[in-house]
C-alpha cells in the first residue's frame, strides 16, 4: 500500500537544486526513508533524471557496512560521479557514516551534487541541525500521517477513521496490522523498544525510572500547562521522589529532541510579548501517548486539540498559546485583571490565525465562553472555532469561522475559507 505524502513530498521538491543539504528529520518510523527512496525518487525518475544520476546509500543495511568509512564512502561517490550533470544522493541513517558532517559538506561544495538526508542521532536529530554542516543544511521535519493522509488508506468512513487515528495515531505501520491487540502491542513495543531505548543510550540517562515516571505524567497532562517546577513537585507529592527542576527540564529536552513531543508557549497577545513558562506539550503522535497510558486515558477532547496543533505544525505555522489580559467587574464591583486563554495563535510570514478547539457547543452559552477570548484580542485577524461536529463551516454573527473539525483537516485550505 503506497499512502501519498504529498505535502512532505512538495516540500522536498521545492528545495530541489538550492544548493544546501536537504534534512530530513522527525521521529521515528513516521516515513522518512519511505520519502526519500520511494516517493522523491519516483519524482526524479519522472522528471527525466537518470538511474545512474541517482546515487542511494541506506547505511543501516549490512551489505552496506563497509561505507560506514568515510574514505571508502567518498571514493565510492567519485567513482560514480562521470559528468558535470547533475547528481542527487539520497542518504539514509547517516549518522552511521563516520564523520559525517565533513563528508556532506564537501559534497554540497560540488555544483553537481544535489544531497539529501535522514538520520536518527541525537545530535543529528537536535535544534542546532542546521548548524551541524556550517549553515549548509535545509531541514524538511516530518510527521506521521496526517488525518487527511490517514483517510486515504483507511477503509471505513470518517467518523469510524477519527476513532482510529485519535486511538492508534498515524505512524504509517499502524496500517499492517489487523486487529486492536496487534495495534496496541505494536506501539507499546516501539514505544519501550525503541523511543525509550534510544533516548536512554545516547544521552546515558542512569534513571530510566525516572524518564518513564515523567513521560506518564505528560501524557496524562497533554496539553495543559505546567513547568519543570510544578512537574518536581508533583513527583515529590505523587510519587514520593525528588527530581530536580533542571533535571526535568533536561528530560524534556531530550524527548523533544527525539520529536516525541513538542512545546507550545504563551504569548501575550496585547502586551505582544513571550511568556515561557508554565507551557503546554503535545503528543507528535496520539498512538504513542495513549501506548504509553495503556490505553486508559483517551478523552476526545483532549486529543482533538492535540491533533489541531499537529496539523498546524505540518501546514508550517508556528503556533503558541494565547493570552488575553481583560478588566472585569467581580461581584462586588470592584475591577480586576483576568487572562483569558486562546488555544492556539498560529503565524506564517504575515497571516495570523486565532484557533479555539471547542469539542461541543450544545448551547448558546457555551458558545460565548469558547468565543469569548476571541473577541477580546482587539484586532483584526482571523478567528476560528473547531468543534467535533457542524454542519458546514460558516460564519457567525460576530464574525467568528466556525467548521467542524472533519472540515478542518480534509481540506488543506480550510482555515482560508
Amino acid at each position: 500500500m503506497e499512502i501519498a505524502r504529498d505535502i512532505f513530498l512538495n516540500k522536498l521538491i521545492s528545495k530541489k537544486n538550492n544548493g544546501l543539504i536537504k534534512v530530513v528529520t522527525g521521529m521515528r518510523r513516521c516515513g522518512k526513508s519511505y520519502l526519500l527512496f520511494n516517493l522523491f525518487r519516483d519524482h526524479l525518475k519522472s522528471e527525466g533524471v537518470p538511474d545512474d544520476h541517482v546515487i542511494e546509500m541506506a547505511f543501516d543495511s549490512f551489505e552496506n557496512k563497509k561505507y560506514r568509512d568515510p574514505e571508502a564512502f567518498y571514493q565510492y561517490l567519485v567513482d560514480r560521479l562521470k559528468d558535470d550533470s547533475m547528481y542527487y544522493v539520497l542518504l539514509d541513517e547517516v549518522q552511521l557514516l563516520d564523520d559525517f558532517e565533513d563528508i556532506l559538506n564537501s559534497l554540497a561544495r560540488r555544483r553537481n551534487t544535489d544531497v539529501y538526508v535522514t538520520g536518527s542521532n541525537a545530535k543529528f536529530l537536535s535544534k542546532d541541525i542546521i548548524t551541524e554542516f556550517r549553515g549548509r543544511g535545509d531541514e524538511v521535519r516530518m510527521y506521521p500521517l496526517t488525518f487527511s493522509e490517514y483517510m486515504t488508506a483507511y477503509t471505513g468512513d470518517r467518523y469510524q477513521g477519527w476513532r482510529d487515528y485519535v486511538l492508534y495515531g498515524g505512524l504509517p505501520l499502524i496500517f499492517s496490522f489487523q486487529t486492536p491487540d496487534q495495534k496496541s502491542d505494536f506501539l507499546k513495543a516501539l514505544f519501550e523498544e525503541t523511543y525509550i531505548s534510544d533516548i536512554t543510550g545516547r544521552n546515558n540517562i542512569r534513571n530510566k525510572d525516572e524518564l518513564e515516571e515523567l513521560l506518564n505524567i505528560l501524557s496524562s497532562a497533554m496539553g495543559s500547562l505546567t513547568n519543570p517546577n510544578k512537574l518536581s513537585s508533583t513527583f515529590k507529592t505523587v510519587k514520593n521522589r525528588k527530581i530536580s527542576p533542571t533535571t526535568i527540564k533536561r528530560y524534556i529536552d531530550y524527548l523533544c529532541d527525539a520529536f516525541l513531543i513538542d512545546k507550545a508557549i504563551r504569548y501575550d497577545i496585547k502586551g505582544k510579548k513571550y511568556i515561557d513558562t508554565p507551557a503546554k506539550y503535545y503528543f507528535t503522535d496520539l498512538g504513542l501517548r495513549n501506548a504509553r497510558l495503556n490505553f486508559r486515558q483517551v478523552e476526545e477532547t483532549h486529543a482533538m486539540e492535540n491533533v489541531i496543533f499537529n496539523e498546524l505544525k505540518v501546514r508550517g505555522y508556528n503556533v503558541d498559546v494565547g493570552i488575553v489580559p481583560v478588566s472585569e467587574k467581580n461581584r462586588t464591583g470592584k475591577s480586576v485583571r483576568k487572562q483569558l486563554e486562546i488555544d492556539f495563535v498560529c503565524n506564517r510570514g504575515s497571516k495570523r490565525y486565532y484557533i479555539q478547539s471547542a469539542f461541543a457547543m450544545q448551547d448558546e452559552e457555551k458558545e460565548k465562553q469558547e468565543q469569548r477570548s476571541l473577541l477580546s484580542t482587539g484586532d483584526g485577524f482571523k478567528k476560528i472555532i473547531i468543534t467535533k461536529d457542524a454542519l458546514a463551516p460558516l460564519y457567525n454573527e460576530d464574525g467568528i469561522l466556525v467548521m467542524s473539525i472533519f472540515d478542518f483537516l480534509l481540506d488543506p485550505h480550510s482555515l482560508e475559507i
